[in-house]
């Protein structure tokens, strides 16, 4: 199945990967465990979208790779924040 993404998609998918890392979680895993079970899942998959089951990444891959993981960290961060401090009244 090949469509366009949109925010709505990426939004629902993260959900669910969160959702099952919770559960996870409540099966007894350490959310450390977890983490780390979730960064390794997802390395081998960016590696399958990049490269195909047969392929690797070169290193400037996987320094384009890892700069895209570093932004969207950046951007979770950012959302993040916005978000607490509009509980808080920061805004």
């Amino acid at each position: 199945m090949s469509k366009k993404n949109t925010r709505g998609e990426h939004a629902e998918l993260t959900n669910k990967f969160v959702a099952l890392a919770n559960q996870m979680k409540n099966e007894g895993y350490s959310i450390e465990i977890v983490s780390a079970a979730m960064m390794s899942a997802s390395c081998v998959y960016t590696t399958y979208s990049v490269a195909g089951n047969e392929g690797i990444l070169t290193p400037k891959g996987i320094d384009a790779i890892a700069d895209k993981y570093k932004e969207t960290l950046s951007f979770v961060q950012t959302s993040k924040k916005a978000e607490l401090e509009a509980k808080s009244g920061k805004a």
